[in-house]
């Protein structure tokens, strides 16, 4: 209760503030200061709203590009799913960094690569 009664003061005496501060620099300001601190609140308030539409346009596009990368698949439904695929992929290589057995055959140097160029 008592924080929210300084609260409350906090907020009010914001407010007395405020409107004090603006009631003394139309008073004793000059008209243009007045002028140059509206347009840079008319200003403030443009960039603003270009940022609102900067985000909406992020977020369709994105949605869109979502939408054509996926397409109509739930990715919910497959992030549920998840775990028991990767158990079933675990289950089926044998572990979590072991390679499919038919790998153990082939050779692990490209054959195409008769430059003799070592990049490593």
């Amino acid at each position: 209760m008592r924080r929210l009664f300084w609260m409350g003061v906090g907020v009010a005496l914001t407010v007395v503030v405020v409107r004090q501060g603006r009631a003394l620099l139309e008073r004793y300001a000059p008209p243009e200061a007045t002028a140059a601190v509206a347009g840079a609140g008319r200003l403030a308030r443009a960039a603003e709203g270009a940022r609102r539409e900067f985000a909406a346009g992020f977020a369709e596009r994105e949605r869109a590009l979502r939408e054509a990368l996926v397409g109509d698949v739930d990715v919910d439904k497959l992030r549920a799913e998840a775990p028991a695929r990767r158990a079933a992929l675990r289950e089926t290589f044998g572990g979590r960094h072991a390679a499919p057995p038919e790998w153990a055959e082939n050779p692990t140097e490209d054959p195409d690569d008769d430059d003799g160029y070592a990049f490593f």
